[in-house]
């Protein structure tokens, strides 16, 4: 223990292995490193596989390195469910720190373990800080939308989305872009990456509140990262205070829909997606297994849609019969991609009365008809944080 105090690499490596492995005198060696009374930034890095988490975190480290701060870093890979082996193939990617030894990285297996985490990182993380590392980076396996074990781990957590990974649908589920502190929108000069920071900005509209950060970055070049850090060196300047308020972070669920727009019972309705071509675009969502249920010209909207059921909602595919139409200027303004989501609330009549009174910005002039029959209007951007929202009543009579 005197050897891991003093910083030795070699005492380091051996004592996590004891604690890792639960070693005779891993509990004891464990509660001597808890007892030191020092401790480190804890940055949580997730994402899903493929994003460029382990790139990213190498980048991270050069950053912290150049400030003169010691880093360890815990690089988590998924084990086998056949062989219970793992690649630990993060260490290859961060593998330009030999000979350096204020940069400390230790890989892990998750050993079955869920959530993206080895069943031993929280304990890993206490031999590093009482190591006297001063930033510990952990980086999980990078499981998918459920990998939010994170969130409890670390000081700051770092969402990694990329382009081209179906980041559009993840952005509107619950789970790990929730949790959240900030979100890195990496291979952000590949195209699609505006979109992501679109999606993702629009989906912390949905709710009230506190709202991430979205920086993008480039890993392979670093460019970006340093604004990253910064980033997370602000939100960690908080503390526990800061940390408490983020996570309140329940305003980024569906449900506080329903306290904003006052309706018990309110909930999502459909995902509106401008598309050039609706024959050209049902074909993915076909060979999904969805169907297209219903197709409509809706003359004053110049628009043509198609329906798509999708569980207890639907996508709403929206082609431009005309340039100028408000859907002809998004595509041709910002491409394919996420136009507005529909709420469906119990009065739309009153639901549209009440907003205005309060001072909402509106961007329909009144309740309108639409494809289908049912009735709709449209709160602008502004007044929904930056996503266009569709108000949705029930069809129109007669």
């Amino acid at each position: 223990m005197e050897r891991v105090r003093r910083g030795d690499v070699r005492a380091l490596a051996r004592a996590i292995s004891v604690v890792e492995d639960g070693a005779e005198g891993a509990a004891e060696l464990l509660a001597a490193c808890r007892a030191s009374g020092r401790s480190a930034l804890r940055i949580g890095v997730t994402g899903p596989p493929g994003a460029g988490k382990s790139t990213l975190v190498d980048q991270m480290v050069r950053q912290f390195r150049a400030q003169g701060k010691t880093v360890g870093v815990v690089a988590v890979d998924p084990s086998s469910p056949y062989s219970g082996g793992a690649l630990l193939g993060d260490r290859i990617r961060m593998a330009g720190f030999a000979g350096d030894e204020g940069v400390y990285i230790r890989s892990m297996a998750t050993r079955g373990a869920s959530g993206g985490l080895a069943a031993a990182a929280a304990d890993v993380c206490a031999v590093m800080e009482a190591a006297g590392r001063e930033v510990v980076i952990v980086e999980t396996a990078g499981a998918g939308q459920a990998e939010v074990e994170i969130a409890r781990l670390a000081d700051v957590t770092v969402v990694v989305l990329a382009p081209g990974m179906g980041d559009e649908v993840q952005s509107l589920k619950a789970g790990m872009m929730e949790i959240a502190d900030v979100f890195a929108v990496n291979k952000a000069d590949c195209e699609g990456a505006e979109r992501v920071e679109v999606e993702v900005r629009a989906m912390q509209g949905l709710g009230e509140g506190w709202v991430a950060p979205v920086v993008r970055t480039v890993a392979t070049t670093g460019e970006g990262v340093a604004e990253l850090v910064r980033a997370v060196e602000r939100l960690a300047a908080q503390g526990a205070e800061g940390r408490r308020a983020r996570e309140v972070r329940g305003a980024l669920r569906f449900g506080s829909l329903q306290q904003r727009f006052g309706e018990e019972g309110a909930r999502l309705d459909h995902i509106g997606i401008g598309v050039r071509s609706i024959a050209a675009a049902r074909g993915f969502y076909e060979a999904l297994g969805l169907r297209v249920s219903a197709e409509e010209t809706v003359e004053h909207e110049q628009v043509r849609t198609a329906m798509l059921p999708l569980g207890e909602t639907r996508l709403e595919l929206l082609e431009a019969t005309a340039e100028d139409s408000a859907i002809g200027r998004f595509v041709t303004k910002h491409g394919e991609g996420l136009h507005h989501i529909a709420i469906r609330v119990s009065d739309v009549d009153k639901a549209f009365a009440r907003l205005r009174g309060d001072g909402t910005r509106l961007a329909s002039d009144c309740v309108r008809t639409g494809a289908g029959g049912h009735r709709y209007f449209f709160v602008h951007p502004e007044s929904a944080g930056g996503v266009l929202v569709e108000i949705v009543g029930e069809a129109a009579r007669g």
